[in-house]
């Protein structure tokens, strides 16, 4: 129905009699399903539901599913339920003055999430007609209806009265619009607003078919953030790109950044010639990333990104061919030949990790976040014996202890449910006879920490859900950035993975203990941005970097990092001076009396949190459940950032 006009969506009302009518005859078989009284978009629909035998005397959808299932679901769709949440708190006073309720579902029609009127006549008829959260309103399953039918055509549609072709349910009229994926366009579920036919308004249309567009475009937001947090993470793990192609997959599975030509990328690593664009690695339903990857890409090259507990997306890195044609090792070459420094506590540092990146021993790294951690991981396997084996990095906190085990120790066919056919390989098998980097040691469940000890002692593991013993062959690196000594006095880590672990600890220092290295890294960081961006030649000015030698830097490297690649983008005039510099870090002009003030993370999830507490009209339930945090950590965010709702400037910018 690509060509449907407003008539086909709109209904006319006053005319209820005449569609009952049509409708009592098209269930005979006595006359044509097109009625000239009725659209040809609710014809089409009735016709749709005679085909797939939809009862017309339903009253009311299935019961909806509960509890385990119906969260299982939420969890799954929690992207367009966050998505959805501020539009719909923003909706509920129209709801109440309309007699109607505002209802999101998903691609298959399953009710998420209701807002709108609770009056007891109302309340009464949503609970009989089953319009409730974990309900089905496809039309397969309840016939022409506005959640439906929208699904079906794609297409925004009201449907009033006795259009609907369930008789049960010819005392509703409802408006929907289907809300579409921003970046692909597919449908991801449909914003319904639903009351008894008296509550009728050609409006209603017009509002479900803007919340659609608002939800989408803060889909749209929310995946450019997670691309940007994606960029952010993965920045350490992207090796030189003379010896390795790089592909960045969103959190759907969507090659959205590669380091080179795509169509070059496939060639170079096999592809079949008759495939066409860059394959997607499967959705971000999919308990696993990459469980839908094509035979050529090797699940050895992809690492999934999760942060905070969000899976962002994952990196694919991948060797290029040597001049035979063959895939070259998957070490980065010399070690630490891409780490900047100048500062003799770092040179200290690199030599040490150079020493014992020649033994077998494991290593524990040590340090804040955004120090590089992983780039001195990727050291030690590049200085070690297993430089031409395969380098395997996994985040202890990015999962659920479930996932985390499957990932680490695999599991057979049949270990739990959703299990791949055949069983799987875990990351500490992938590491067989080369480096397995596990960043976060400190978030390992405890009940997990003497499967790796064995492992460690004894170079066995047992598959989940089998008894066999396999020999396995690796060396260890970890690195946190907690205090594992105190963990293990507050029962937290076990004592003995604490000291197998700890034989050869590296403190990593923070950025404010080796300013002398600002100037090198923020040259290296200007040539990076240069070649990735195309910018033109720009450099910072003098008192500039003096001003960054000042900074605290809780972000470390990475926050300075982001800073260089910020103003080269932002930035007018060849010379970047301190005025360019963001105000957070511009600070006071004495040194002795600055203000340390927020990292560019801070500062980001401030605006974040200021600008979703303005969309929500000051609401803080409703801005809680719009970033998906708890409304308890909403509130001292608040206190923290010293953020205030003023409601005059939230009208003014309407």
């Amino acid at each position: 129905m690509l060509g449907q006009t407003p008539e086909d969506a709109f209904a006319t009302p006053g005319i209820e009699r005449d569609v009952l009518t049509s409708w009592e005859r098209f269930l005979s078989g006595s006359s044509s399903a097109r009625q000239q009284v009725v659209r040809s978009a609710i014809t089409d629909s009735w016709q749709r539901c005679q085909q797939s035998a939809v009862d017309y005397r339903r009253g009311q959808a299935p019961m909806p599913i509960r509890d385990d299932r119906l969260q299982r679901l939420l969890d799954k769709r929690s992207r367009l339920v966050q998505a959805g949440a501020s539009t719909m708190a923003l909706a509920r006073d129209y709801m109440l003055e309309t007699g109607t309720v505002m209802v999101l579902t998903d691609v298959d029609g399953v009710v998420l999430r209701l807002e709108g009127d609770t009056k007891l006549a109302l309340r009464d008829a949503v609970e009989k007609t089953h319009l409730l959260p974990g309900s089905n309103w496809s039309e397969t399953t309840c016939g022409t209806n506005a959640i439906g039918t929208a699904l079906e055509t794609g297409q925004p549609i009201q449907v009033h009265a006795t259009e609907h072709f369930c008789s049960g349910i010819h005392r509703w009229t409802c408006s929907a619009s289907v809300i579409r994926d921003p970046i692909d366009g597919a449908v991801i579920g449909v914003i319904d607003i639903s009351g008894l036919s008296s509550s009728y308004g050609r409006p209603a249309l017009a509002l479900a078919i803007s919340a659609a567009a608002r939800i989408e475009a803060q889909l749209l937001q929310m995946e450019l953030d997670a691309r940007y947090r994606l960029l952010d993470q993965c920045f350490w793990m992207l090796p030189p790109s003379d010896r390795h192609h790089a592909v960045l997959f969103d959190s759907a599975g969507r090659p959205f950044k590669a380091s080179g030509e795509m169509s070059q990328i496939m060639r170079d690593l096999g592809a079949p010639g008759g495939q066409s664009g860059f394959p997607l690695l499967g959705s971000r339903d999919d308990q696993l990333c990459g469980t839908s990857r094509p035979a050529w890409i090797k699940e050895e090259w992809l690492k999934a990104v999760v942060h905070q507990g969000e899976h962002l997306g994952t990196v694919m890195v991948a060797p290029k061919p040597a001049a035979s044609g063959k895939l070259v090792s998957s070490a980065r070459g010399e070690a630490f030949a891409d780490t900047v420094y100048s500062s003799p506590k770092m040179h200290s540092v690199v030599e040490k990790c150079r020493r014992v990146g020649k033994s077998a021993a494991p290593v524990l790294l040590l340090g804040e976040t955004g120090v590089g951690k992983e780039v001195f991981a990727h050291g030690i396997h590049a200085a070690s014996p297993r430089r031409n084996g395969p380098f395997i990095a996994v985040n202890c906190g990015c999962a659920s202890r479930e996932l985390l085990a499957s990932e680490l120790f695999g599991y057979v066919d049949g270990a739990f449910t959703g299990a791949r056919r055949g069983g799987m390989a875990g990351k500490i098998e992938a590491a067989g006879r080369g480096t397995l980097f596990l960043d976060e040691i400190g978030e390992l469940p405890l009940d997990l920490q003497p499967m790796l000890l064995r492992a460690l002692e004894n170079g066995e593991i047992s598959r989940i859900g089998e008894t066999a013993v396999r020999k396995v062959d690796f060396r260890l690196v970890v690195a946190t950035n907690r205090n594992l000594q105190a963990e293990v006095e507050a029962q937290r880590f076990r004592k003995d993975l604490f000291y197998r672990l700890a034989v050869v600890p590296v403190d990593i220092p923070p950025l404010r203990e080796r300013c002398e290295d600002i100037p090198l890294l923020i040259d290296h960081f200007v040539a990076q941005a240069t070649a990735r961006y195309g910018l033109s030649d720009r450099r910072f000015a003098p008192e500039t970097i003096a001003r960054l030698q000042r900074h605290d830097w809780p972000g470390n490297v990475r926050e300075l990092r982001n800073l260089v690649e910020s103003v080269m983008l932002t930035g007018n005039g060849e010379l970047i001076e301190p005025s360019d510099l963001p105000e957070t870090i511009r600070g006071s002009e004495t040194p002795g009396e600055r203000d340390p003030g927020l990292s560019l993370a801070e500062s980001s999830e401030r605006d974040l949190i200021s600008r979703t507490l303005r969309s929500c009209n000051g609401n803080v339930t409703a801005t809680a459940s719009a970033l998906g945090l708890a409304k308890s950590t909403v509130y001292a965010k608040l206190h923290r950032y010293d953020i205030r709702f003023d409601p005059g400037s939230a009208r003014s910018s309407r």
